[in-house]
């Protein structure tokens, strides 16, 4: 196992002269629940998110649409990566999108899909502006192999899309060499946080928030949300979001007593 972020706390706090603080939505500051739909803020994160935001740079990067994981935080002054972060937005007119030519495509693989998923209990589609999602997590167990086939036999008739694999999630999005993590490399450098004592912290919790740890690897510090010891970059750990917030927190007081 890796070693608890909570643990060393202050340690990470105090390796740069400033920190900037990038966040997953589902599964770090909210739990996996069985409905995408259903994962919603709680007021007590949504306060430390807001403390936090007063002391430092924070980006939320998730797959949802932008405008969905913006609506779900409600917290002004930080950047919302949508899609995997090929849609930015934040303060002071930041602006970034790509994808948008891909947009028919994707409404055909989703039209497809659509009526593959249809033939398999408790499988949902879930369209969003730059991808297309088959969840399987209310699938039966025996039935999950089916999803699988269904989104390759779509991925393989689009060649312009490209599939990611996500917690009992399949995902096509447009094939352009973007992810979370040149997603992170791109916002450093747009916010002016490249510099030498700067400090990236990245929290997430899925494969896709792996391209964002293997992208600070040599530069800050990438910290995995599980309760299970599985493979990854990271080199902290913390055990679900309630740890993600009492983190949060912490670094939140240990940045104001530096102030």
């Amino acid at each position: 196992m890796i070693p608890s972020a909570l643990e060393h706390v202050q340690e990470i706090a105090g390796s740069g002269d400033r920190l900037a603080v990038f966040l997953d939505y589902d599964g770090t500051l909210t739990p996996i629940v069985s409905h995408p739909e259903d994962a919603w803020l709680s007021e007590s994160m949504r306060q430390t998110l807001r403390s936090l935001a007063a002391r430092l740079p924070v980006a939320i990067l998730s797959g949802r649409d932008l405008d969905d994981v913006r609506g779900r935080v409600l917290v002004d002054g930080i950047v919302y990566a949508g899609s995997h972060g090929f849609d930015i937005a934040g303060a002071g007119g930041l602006r970034r999108e790509l994808g948008a030519a891909y947009l028919p495509v994707l409404d055909a693989a989703e039209t497809e899909l659509r009526e593959a998923l249809d033939e398999i209990p408790g499988a949902q589609l879930e369209r969003k502006h730059f991808s297309v999602a088959a969840h399987y997590r209310n699938v039966n167990e025996d039935d999950a192999f089916r999803v699988d086939v269904a989104v390759d036999g779509v991925a393989a008739r689009h060649r312009e899309l490209r599939r990611i694999d996500g917690k009992k999630v399949y995902e096509l999005l447009p094939d352009i060499d973007w992810n979370k993590g040149k997603a992170v490399l791109w916002l450093l450098e747009t916010l002016n946080l490249e510099y030498e004592n700067a400090l990236p912290i990245y929290i997430g919790d899925d494969n896709t928030d792996e391209d964002a740890f293997r992208a600070i690897e040599r530069r800050g510090v990438a910290i995995l949300v599980s309760e299970q010891s599985q493979p990854t970059t990271a080199r902290y750990s913390l055990k679900n979001p309630a740890g993600v917030e009492r983190f949060l927190r912490a670094v939140t007081e240990c940045v104001g007593r530096k102030l």
